[in-house]
């Protein structure tokens, strides 16, 4: 009994340093994610100098979001299983910050209390909506899912 105790220690004492070893490489990405913020900020500086203000920002908002896509992606299939769980719940609670601005986004017109907008941002905060709560039950589920191999069977 003291050996199967002593190895669930060790286990345990094991996955602890995988994780301390996957949150200081996500810790890395996130450096090397903010590195490339500011190299796309002084890019699309140079760019709009050179160009004399001729370069419609649109552009470098588009270039910028580009870029975090690809860094996005990168970072998010980096990350060692040990880390999915805690990481799925810091997802659903970025995705509830997204409803709630949908929701605003979506509903300004109802409440009276601002103008009513255009019409694409509705459909924009619709959209946002429906994605973010499909991310958020969808979260909830692989979560539970995950904490059920944990539990005992029989």
């Amino acid at each position: 009994m003291a050996t199967d105790a002593q190895s669930l220690v060790d286990r345990a004492q094991d996955a602890a340093r995988a994780a301390r070893a996957a949150a200081d490489a996500a810790q890395a990405y996130a450096d090397q994610a903010s590195h490339l913020t500011h190299v796309a900020d002084a890019v699309g500086a140079a760019a709009h100098a050179a160009s004399g203000g001729a370069i419609d920002p649109f552009i470098f908002r588009l270039a910028i979001f580009v870029l975090a896509v690809f860094v996005g992606y990168y970072v998010v299939w980096s990350v060692t299983p040990a880390l999915h769980t805690p990481l799925m719940s810091v997802t659903n609670a970025i995705s509830s910050v997204i409803v709630v601005g949908a929701l605003l986004s979506v509903g300004v017109e109802a409440s009276g209390f601002l103008d009513s907008g255009p019409a694409w941002a509705r459909i924009f905060g619709f959209i946002a909506l429906i994605l973010a709560s499909v991310n958020i039950f969808g979260g909830f589920l692989v979560t539970a899912r995950m904490l059920a191999m944990y539990k005992k069977k029989g």
